[in-house]
C-alpha cells in the first residue's frame, strides 16, 4: 500500500501565526529554562537530578576504565523513598530522582533537535552537544546506558522490567538520538543509541538463553521503529515486533520477577494497568495507564503499517474506537481516574476528578498520527487537532515556565486544597515536578507540530492540520512548493499558493474539519477534485501562481455529550472551531456552578486580556441562580428557584489558570 509519512521538518518553514508563536516560545523560553531545571538551577522548583545522575554515572564509568578488575561494582539496592533526599544540599554520590529520570534528558534533546531543524541556533546546539558529551561518557563498554543501574549496581539491570522503566528510558534515548541526528547530522548520540539497541537486542528474544520479557512502560516499540527507519536495519523493527507480540502471552513473564525483588505478584493483579492482560491482537478495550496505552498503540500502528499485518491493524482500529468513542474528554484528554493514572470504564468521564494527564493527550496525538499514516481518514486528524489545541496546550502556561500534569475540566480551588480525592488537581501550574514526564514531552511535541500537520506519499501532499507556512515536497526530480496562509484557529480561511517555478503533477489532499458544517473552495477549476474519508483531493498539474482558497465556516457552537456520560447530562460545552472554551472566575464571579447557559442564543465574540496579551473570548447570555444563603437548614422543601439575567465570559481552555487561583468550568447546565 502507498502509506504516507510525516514531512521532514527541514521541508517546512513555519510562518507567522498561532503555531509559530508557540514554537518560538519553546525555542526562546522553554528549552534553556528546562536545561536549567535538569541541572537543578531554578529556585523553588522541584529538583530534577537528571544531569547530575549522568555526571555521577560518567565518573563511575571512568573509574571502571581506570581500575579494570579492581573496580568494586556496587550491589544493587533500591528502597522507595531513597530517591528524594531530605537534605538536597548534602548529597551523596548516588542516584536521585525517579528511576526513569534519564528520560527527561532524552525528551529534552529531542525537543532541541526539532527546534534546530526549524530554526538553527549555534548557542542552543553548543549546549546540546555538551549535554550529549555528558550522557555518552556514562555509557558502558557493552553499550548499556541507564544511569540508575550504572550508579546503583548493574546486578539489578533488567530484573524489574515491570516497574523500573529501563526499556522506557531506552526508548526515549533512541527517539532523542534519531531526532538530533536528523536535525544536525551529528552521529555521537545516534551511535550511542545504536550500541544500546544492539545490547538490548542481544538480551531479549524468544531464543534459548535470552530474556523473554517486555517493557512495563511502553515507548520502546515506536522508538525502535524510528531507529529502523533511519538505519534501515531490520533487527530493530523485529525487536519492536517482538516486544509487541510477547506482551500478554502466558505464562506471564512478570510472575517470575518477584523472585529477585521478593514481592508477591499474581497474574490476576493489575495486568490491565500495563496492557499486558492478554496478547495485543486480542485487546479491544483501552484499559490501564493511559500514557502507557497510547504509547503501545502507537507502536502497534507503526509495526502494523510497516509489516502489513492486517490482524494488528484491526486491533489498532478497535483500540482507537474504544479510546475516542467511549473514553475521551471533549478537550482531547484521556484518563478519567487518578487511580493508576488510567482509563476508567466506558463513558466514565468526571470533570472535577479527571486525571487527563498532559502526556496522555500527547500519546493520543502520537496514536492519531500513526493511524493517519496507516489510513488517511479525517476522524484521526480531528481527534489529533482537538487534543493539540486544548489539553496539550493547557499543560503549559503562556510563558512556558509552569506546567500542568493534570488537566481537569472543572476546578474549585478550595476542593483542591481540602479534598483528598482531588489532591491530584492543581489550581495553578508549578514550575516543575519530581516526576516531570510532561514538561519535556510538551516541548518536543510543540517543536515538531509541522510533522503532524503535513504528510506525504509518492504522489500526494496531505494537509492534516491547517498550519501556516511554506511546505516543500519532492515530485520526481522537482520540488513542489506551497505557501499556506491561515489564521487558524481564529477563523477558517486557508489559502494555498503554489510558488515553485517548475510545474508539478501531483495531488493535494486537504482535510475538511469535522467541526465544520459548511465550507467552500475556489481556484480548483483546472483540477480534478474528489472527496474521500473527510479529505478534499485536488489532482492535476500545479503551476506557479495557482491559488486554492478554502473557507471553513467557523462559528461558536454548543456540544452535548453522549447520554451515557452521566457527568454531563443536561449540560453543554462551547467550542469555536477546534478550540474548547471555559469560564473562569476572573472574568465572571465565583460560584460558576450557579450559571445556566442558553444554547439557542448566539455567542458574542470579544477579547480578554491575559498577562498583557489579547485572547479571543466569547460572551454568552446566561441565567444565574439567586442563591438563598440565608436559610438555616441544609435542605428545604422545594420551591421555585429564582434566576437573574447574567453574562458569562468564556476563554480558550488552553489559556486558563494564568491569572492565579480561581474557579474554572467547561460544562454548564443548559437553561
Amino acid at each position: 500500500m502507498n502509506y504516507n509519512t510525516p514531512i521532514s521538518l527541514q521541508n517546512f518553514n513555519v510562518s507567522n501565526g498561532f503555531w509559530k508563536d508557540r514554537m518560538e516560545l519553546i525555542r526562546k523560553n522553554v528549552l534553556l529554562y528546562q536545561w536549567d531545571i535538569l541541572n537543578d538551577r531554578v529556585e523553588d522548583a522541584a529538583p530534577s537530578y537528571c544531569m547530575r545522575n549522568f555526571r555521577i554515572a560518567a565518573m563511575m564509568n571512568q573509574k571502571r576504565k581506570e581500575l579494570g578488575d579492581a573496580f568494586e561494582e556496587p550491589k544493587y539496592s533500591f528502597k522507595p523513598g531513597d530517591e528524594w533526599p531530605k537534605d538536597p544540599d548534602n548529597l551523596e554520590e548516588t542516584f536521585y530522582g525517579c528511576v526513569f529520570q534519564d528520560s527527561d534528558f532524552s525528551k529534552w534533546i529531542e525537543a532541541v533537535a526539532f527546534s534546530l531543524a526549524n530554526h538553527p541556533d549555534e548557542e542552543l546546539e553548543r549546549v546540546a552537544d555538551e549535554a550529549i558529551d555528558i550522557v555518552c561518557a556514562a555509557q558502558l563498554e557493552n553499550g548499556y546506558l541507564d544511569s540508575h543501574y550504572i550508579i546503583k549496581g548493574m546486578d539489578g539491570s533488567f530484573k524489574n522490567l515491570k516497574d523500573h522503566h529501563e526499556l522506557y528510558c531506552f526508548g526515549h534515548l533512541l527517539e532523542g538520538a534519531v531526532a538530533y541526528y536528523q536535525a544536525t547530522g551529528k552521529e555521537k548520540l545516534l551511535n550511542a543509541a545504536i550500541r544500546f539497541a544492539d545490547h538490548v537486542n542481544e538480551h531479549f528474544g524468544t531464543e534459548e538463553g535470552k530474556c523473554n520479557g517486555y517493557p512495563g512502560h511502553e515507548v520502546a516499540e515506536m522508538a525502535l521503529v524510528k531507529l529502523y527507519e533511519v538505519t534501515g536495519n531490520e533487527k530493530y523493527l523485529n525487536l519492536s515486533r517482538y516486544f509487541i507480540d510477547q506482551r500478554g502471552q502466558k505464562p506471564y513473564y512478570w510472575d517470575n520477577e518477584s523472585e529477585y525483588f521478593g514481592f508477591e505478584w499474581k497474574e490476576q493483579e493489575h495486568y490491565e494497568y500495563y496492557q499486558a492482560h492478554r496478547p495485543v491482537r486480542q485487546q479491544e478495550e483501552a484499559v490501564g495507564h493511559s500514557v502507557r496505552a497510547t504509547y503501545l498503540y502507537s507502536g502497534m500502528a507503526d509495526v502494523a503499517r510497516l509489516t502489513d499485518d492486517e490482524e494488528l491493524k484491526t486491533a489498532c482500529r478497535k483500540l482507537w474506537n474504544s479510546t475516542v468513542r467511549e473514553k475521551t474528554y471533549i478537550t482531547g484528554a484521556i484518563g478519567g481516574t487518578k487511580e493508576g493514572e488510567a482509563f476508567s470504564f466506558p463513558f466514565d468521564l468526571p470533570n472535577d476528578l479527571a486525571y487527563a494527564e498532559t502526556c496522555a493527550a500527547i500519546g493520543l496525538v502520537f496514536f492519531a498520527r500513526r493511524m493517519l499514516q496507516m489510513e488517511v481518514k479525517a476522524e484521526y486528524a480531528d481527534v489529533m487537532e482537538r487534543a493539540l489545541y486544548n489539553c496539550v496546550l493547557s499543560g503549559m502556561d503562556l510563558e512556558g515556565k509552569r506546567f500542568f500534569y493534570v488537566n481537569p475540566l472543572e476546578v474549585l480551588p478550595e476542593a483542591c486544597h481540602k479534598d483528598r480525592r482531588k489532591e491530584h488537581v492543581l489550581p495553578v501550574r508549578p514550575k516543575w515536578f519530581g516526576c516531570a514526564c510532561c514538561p519535556p514531552n510538551l516541548a518536543r511535541l510543540i517543536s515538531s507540530v509541522p510533522s503532524y500537520a503535513y504528510a506525504e506519499n509518492e504522489d500526494t501532499l496531505f494537509m492534516h492540520l491547517h498550519m501556516a507556512g511554506t511546505v516543500v515536497k519532492k515530485v520526481g526530480d522537482k520540488e513542489a512548493v506551497f505557501a499556506v496562509k491561515t489564521d487558524m484557529p481564529e477563523n477558517g480561511n486557508v489559502e494555498i499558493a503554489y510558488t515553485a517555478q517548475e510545474p508539478a503533477a501531483m495531488k493535494l489532499a486537504v482535510r475538511i474539519p469535522g467541526w465544520c458544517e459548511n465550507w467552500g473552495v475556489s481556484g480548483t477549476e483546472a483540477f480534478h477534485c474528489t472527496e474521500k474519508d473527510g479529505y478534499y483531493y485536488i489532482e492535476g498539474v500545479f503551476t506557479e501562481n495557482d491559488k486554492i482558497c478554502f473557507v471553513f465556516e467557523m462559528k461558536p457552537c454548543f456540544y452535548q455529550a453522549d447520554s451515557r456520560v452521566r457527568e454531563d447530562i443536561g449540560k453543554v460545552a462551547l467550542m469555536k472551531g477546534p478550540v474548547v472554551y471555559c469560564a473562569e472566575e476572573r472574568d465572571n464571579t465565583d460560584s460558576l456552578h450557579l450559571y445556566r447557559v442558553m444554547p439557542q442564543e448566539n455567542a458574542e465574540e470579544t477579547e480578554v486580556i491575559i498577562n498583557g496579551e489579547a485572547f479571543p473570548a466569547l460572551k454568552l447570555k446566561a441565567a444565574k441562580m439567586v442563591a438563598d444563603n440565608a436559610q438555616r437548614t441544609l435542605y428545604t422543601k422545594y420551591r421555585n428557584v429564582q434566576y437573574e439575567e447574567a453574562v458569562l465570559t468564556m476563554i480558550p481552555y488552553y489559556a486558563w489558570a494564568n491569572r492565579g487561583e480561581n474557579e474554572m468550568m467547561v460544562w454548564f447546565a443548559e437553561s
